[in-house]
């Protein structure tokens, strides 16, 4: 008969036992290194903890192979290398504060972590010293030996996880794993801008220099914007806004890119605490908020953001990878995040992105069909005849066409000036005066550098949205009471934190109070919302308010009716509008924040430059 419950048996008592230090060291690099691109991390910011000014990372076979990581900080004595691989032994800190963290590693596992699965050599030399190395493998160290270096510091970790062949099994591509190590140091060059990085693949026979960023010059802002330019590219410089913002003890510094110039994913969003890149939650709920009136949601903005602030306002050792931190009061970063970005955007005023006018350019190219060349035309045949120059066959179209002078000079007439001018100065303006409109639907403006295209339902509706959230704001919003209130049970948990956020939600319409135990009263909603499931949204802020610490969900369902009735308001596309109308549009488009994208993301107006118009025609 077989046991009632097999795990019930009869056996000895479990032994605890004290494992070894190479054990330890593996288990250890299970959490740190997860993949290549994690040790280069490890390893370029021990060099940057070290005061390198230049950094030079050599990877062969995505990191699997190889990784060297040659710095010129300030090394290592000979008699501090063993030190250096014992776990938890670091220069960082003094273990009396572990919230005063001013460098990147702190936690001493790296290095041993690297050593105990795979061959880690390190050779060093200190200023005054002599140079020395020592090795690694498996966990097994080898004596201190001299050896010949400049200053600094030459790591190089070959056959990364030889001792754990399993993990081998998850690593993908070397092509994936170099991309992973390129991503890693590019973050880590936006942090030090000062900082000279050189990213080289060196598999097999090649020498190929992957990503290079000089180390820049000059003050903070235009040290990052110029390192920004090298990585992120021009595009994103020259579309971007800086941010400087300041809230009880944290500063928010950076570039935003404006709405217009947003992508398809959530790439090109980096975020710094106190130099170091991390990957919060926090931030992505912040930066979805400061958008949420100008992106569609499948469009995200493209940003790179710093906080700093004093050490003890925020932990950075909540994850072995240090990838993720905590600050004291969430509450206070997401609004410094929120308003900082907010601000920037209203000050950037009607400005569209440049890459709305080069795609419009792109569409308005014509394109070039090249002639069919056979193989008698080709030009080693001798016999094939000469073709005539376009001179040439401009002269021979005038000759057979008698006419052709006096029909130019006719069409020539047609397009002089009718001597309708618009009010004086007004082509000075950013979006210059209207000249016309075409398919009742578009805008053509003159400015002194080129035209401007405006979409009228576009540009009207942003304006009529901004107009309504004003109105809002100034009057407060509306709350219908219900005849009988609507009581909603939930947790003890829930319901503290949906209390403690009632005056929020009061302001904006939706009054909620204790109902005894774990229940609440919602005895107003608001008004604009019409009639609403109040039980199911008080459970969707909930949730909002457990995943970011604070809820938008009544505000942002406020704003998409706002948004939807300026949509119905605007003037429609098909009407005729006359030139003060248009004029009086382009003036309240300059003097209305975020007017260069609609309420749905997309481009409101886009502007040609004369010298761009010329090139379409040929005339440069």
């Amino acid at each position: 008969m077989k046991d009632a419950n097999p795990n019930i048996r009869d056996r000895d008592a479990p032994v605890i036992r004290q494992l070894d230090e190479s054990a330890v060291n593996r288990i250890a690099a299970g959490e740190v290194v997860e993949r290549p691109a994690s040790a280069v991390k490890e390893l370029v910011e021990n060099a940057l903890d070290a005061g390198a000014t230049r950094i030079e990372i050599d990877v062969a076979a995505g990191g699997k192979s190889l990784i060297r990581v040659r710095d010129n900080g300030c090394g290592m004595s000979a008699a501090q290398l063993p030190l250096a691989l014992s776990r938890h032994a670091t220069s960082k800190i003094d273990g009396s504060d572990l919230l005063d963290i001013h460098s990147f590693g702190f936690r001493g596992e790296a290095l041993p972590s690297l050593g105990a699965v795979g061959r880690l050599t390190i050779t060093s030399r200190a200023a005054g010293e002599a140079a020395a190395e020592i090795r690694v493998e498996g966990g097994a160290n080898a004596p201190v030996k001299p050896a010949a270096c400049n200053r600094g510091a030459t790591v190089e970790l070959r056959d990364l996880f030889f001792a754990t062949p399993a993990r081998l099994k998850f690593l993908r591509s070397d092509r994936a794993e170099m991309q992973a190590i390129s991503d890693v140091v590019k973050r880590l060059a936006m942090a030090e801008p000062f900082v000279g990085f050189t990213l080289r693949d060196v598999t097999g026979d090649t020498d190929r220099v992957s990503f290079r960023a000089e180390p820049q010059s000059g003050e903070l802002f235009d040290a990052l914007n110029g390192r920004l330019t090298q990585i992120l590219g021009r595009e994103f410089t020259e579309n971007a806004v800086p941010l400087d913002a300041e809230r009880e003890g944290l500063h928010l510094t950076g570039f935003a890119a404006l709405p217009t110039y947003s992508r398809g994913s959530a790439v090109a969003q980096y975020m710094f605490v106190n130099g170091r890149p991390v990957r919060d939650k926090l931030f992505y709920g912040a930066l979805r908020g400061a958008y949420a009136d100008f992106l569609s949601r499948d469009r995200h903005p493209a940003v790179a953001l710093f906080v700093d602030c004093d050490p003890h306002l925020v932990d950075v050792n909540v994850h072995p990878a240090k990838s993720e931190v905590r600050f004291r009061d969430p509450g206070l970063a997401r609004g410094l995040i929120v308003s900082g970005l907010r601000h920037a955007l209203a000050d950037a005023g009607h400005r569209a992105s440049t890459t709305v006018a080069g795609a419009t350019l792109g569409a308005m190219t014509p394109e070039v069909i090249e002639p069919r060349v056979y193989q008698m035309d080709r030009s080693g045949q001798r016999w094939a005849p000469d073709r005539p120059s376009a001179a040439a066959r401009d002269a021979a179209f005038q000759a057979q066409s008698p006419g052709f002078r006096e029909m130019a000079g006719a069409y020539s007439a047609r397009v002089e000036p009718r001597g309708e001018e618009s009010p004086h100065g007004l082509e000075e303006r950013p979006l210059g005066a209207a000249r016309a409109q075409v398919h009742e639907n578009y805008i053509i403006a003159q400015t002194e550098t080129g035209i401007v295209l405006v979409d009228q339902h576009a540009a009207h509706e942003r304006l009529v949205y901004e107009r309504l959230k004003r109105q809002a704001a100034d009057t407060g919003i509306a709350a219908q009471a219900l005849l009988i209130p609507e009581v909603v049970e939930l947790s003890d948990t829930d319901c503290a934190l949906l209390l403690e956020h009632a005056g929020a939600l009061h302001d904006l319409g939706l009054a909620i109070e204790p109902f005894g135990g774990s229940a609440v009263a919602v005895r107003e909603t608001p008004a604009i919302l019409g009639e609403v499931n109040a039980a199911a949204m008080v459970r969707d802020i909930l949730d909002e308010l457990h995943d970011l610490g604070q809820s938008a969900q009544l505000k942002d369902r406020i704003d998409a009716i706002l948004s939807r009735v300026a949509c119905h308001g605007s003037i429609r596309s098909g009407r005729r509008m006359q030139a003060e109308e248009m004029n009086a549009l382009l003036r309240e488009m300059e003097a209305t924040p975020h007017s260069g994208q609609c309420n749905h993301g997309r481009p409101t107006y886009v502007e040609l430059k004369l010298s761009d118009i010329e090139r379409l025609f040929g005339r440069t």
